[in-house]
């Protein structure tokens, strides 16, 4: 059976001043998963203290140790939010794409990587992830500066990781940072086929086969954000694999990541 796969590091999260909790792509495309109920691997890196907290996840994750967890302070501010970067992560190497990362997603025919931060993935590293099946790329690997310190957003990426991107997801703020606006002129510079930029409560827009729609979705307030993004690419890529056509997928997305966002711990 083919299955989703999702690449990405576990964060430690100190959201508004709480104490930290497990975060990233592999967390929360965990419980969309769990939600909407599709077979997928999970593959992540952290160091050995925090694996035990995988298991409060609900579904299989595929683990190695890593020197360190990357770590992020969040402060929301209504429509605002500030963050930091406590402590940078460990790269996702061209040898762990080659071995076992190759193992763990065997069956998958699609890879979402889930990057934190520019340095997460390489373009040799998705070269060898994107080979033989559909690869999906978080924005933040294109804008976000790895430094310890506030986290600031620039356009100052290799042009090559895009080289081997089918869908790329960005949020409004990674969609700003690059110099870029919602229209298919605009979009259509990026060279990727696929781009899905979310609005937050305004919903998205989904640019595919030349033209780019917003889909709309119903806005939540005073709800904490985190892991929207990483929830939203997830159900995404679910309804694509299920041959849902862009509009369609992005639609159910919004459901999902409404749903998901009144049930998370803490919300």
């Amino acid at each position: 059976m083919r299955r989703l796969g999702v690449v990405g590091l576990v964060s430690l999260d100190r959201v508004d001043g709480g104490i930290p909790r497990l975060g990233g792509a592999p967390v929360y495309a965990a419980r969309t998963l769990r939600l909407v109920g599709a077979p997928a691997v999970v593959a992540t890196k952290l160091a050995d203290e925090d694996r035990p907290r995988l298991a409060a996840l609900g579904v299989p994750v595929a683990a190695r140790s890593a020197g360190r967890t990357i770590g992020f302070r969040i402060e929301n501010d209504g429509d605002r939010r500030h963050m930091e970067i406590d402590q940078l992560g460990e790269p996702w190497t061209e040898e762990d794409a080659r071995g076992w990362l190759a193992r763990e997603l065997a069956d998958a025919d699609w890879v979402h990587a889930g990057a934190l931060t520019r340095s997460d993935f390489p373009a040799e590293t998705l070269a060898v992830l994107a080979r033989g099946r559909v690869l999906s790329l978080d924005g933040q690997a294109l804008v976000r500066r790895p430094a310890v310190g506030e986290l600031t957003l620039d356009a100052d990426y290799d042009p090559e990781v895009l080289r081997h991107v089918d869908v790329l997801k960005l949020a409004r703020t990674e969609l700003d940072a690059l110099g870029l606006e919602l229209v298919e002129g605009s979009l259509s510079t990026l060279g990727v086929r696929e781009v899905v930029v979310t609005l937050g409560g305004a919903g998205a827009v989904v640019y595919a086969d030349g033209l780019a729609e917003h889909v709309p979705t119903i806005p939540l307030d005073g709800i904490d954000p985190t892991g929207a993004g990483d929830s939203w690419i997830t159900a995404y890529a679910v309804h694509r694999r299920r041959r849902h056509s862009p509009v369609s997928a992005a639609r159910l997305a919004n459901g999902a990541t409404s749903a998901l966002l009144g049930r998370w711990p803490g919300r």
